[in-house]
């Protein structure tokens, strides 16, 4: 099977993540770009995390998501980690990040 491109910067392969949008060129999900962004991380710092990255890759995977939220949100439900595997430190990490309590 091929890659079937959706954007300049995201596409899709059926051998790669199962066909989930990935960045071209890369195995990185818009899903995991997105997931640190949700997070509070400015998309200029994503590329402190994910260095491989430009930031026009970045901003395409961001502009994908938004326009396809109900896909990119069914793919992170089905890869979260359910809550009796999180330790109880990332936990509060996560509430840090995200302004709630500990």
């Amino acid at each position: 099977m091929t890659a079937k491109t959706i954007s300049r910067y995201v596409t899709r392969n059926p051998e790669i993540l199962n066909g989930e949008p990935i960045i071209i060129g890369t195995r990185t999900s818009v899903r995991a770009i997105v997931g640190l962004w949700r997070l509070g991380i400015m998309p200029e710092e994503i590329l402190n995390h994910l260095t491989h990255l430009t930031l026009a890759q970045v901003f395409d995977a961001l502009s994908f998501y938004l326009d396809n939220q109900g896909e990119i949100n069914e793919y992170i439900e089905q890869n979260q980690v359910p809550d009796e595997f999180v330790h109880p430190s990332v936990k509060s990490i996560e509430n840090v990040v995200r302004g709630l309590p500990l």
